[in-house]
């Protein structure tokens, strides 16, 4: 398995993995990016990133996982410890589920992930271990640029 299948999942459909429950619509009179950079800060983004990880360690369970830090370097079903040591540096993880062609995205810079392209199965199981973090999973709706 290479790079490839990271960029090929990529323009997969998607769903967001979220702090908040639904897409905050682009008119909304609400706070979303004071928000988003106050969740961006210390300490409630570490708190977030904890909350992605044990998401991720927990998939591990029932799938074998590809863990890749950029689209040439990647580690299989790769310790705990080090999906910890990934997700809170700060750069974009993409983890493969191998078996189901699918991925899970983060970007150190958000306070949400991306499933792209689950299967019912596996969008059941990730929002059920989303739901046991406080977290939210829903489809995106907004057409790619």
């Amino acid at each position: 398995m290479d790079g490839d299948i990271v960029e090929e999942l990529l323009e997969k459909p998607y769903y967001i993995i979220d702090i908040l429950p639904w897409q905050v619509p682009a008119d909304s009179e609400g706070q979303y990016f004071k928000m988003a950079r106050y969740f961006l800060r210390p300490p409630q983004k570490a708190v977030i990133v904890k909350k992605f990880c044990d998401i991720i360690i927990k998939l591990n369970c029932y799938y074998d996982l590809s863990l890749y830090q950029d689209t040439d370097q990647h580690t299989d079903n790769p310790p705990p410890e080090f999906i910890e040591e990934c997700m809170a540096s700060g750069i974009i993880v993409h983890v493969v589920v191998r078996s189901e062609n699918a991925m899970v995205s983060y970007d150190g810079d958000d306070h949400y992930m991306t499933l792209y392209n689950p299967s019912d199965r596996l969008l059941r199981l990730v929002t059920a271990l989303a739901g046991s973090e406080g977290l939210f999973v829903w489809k995106n709706n907004t057409p790619r640029s």
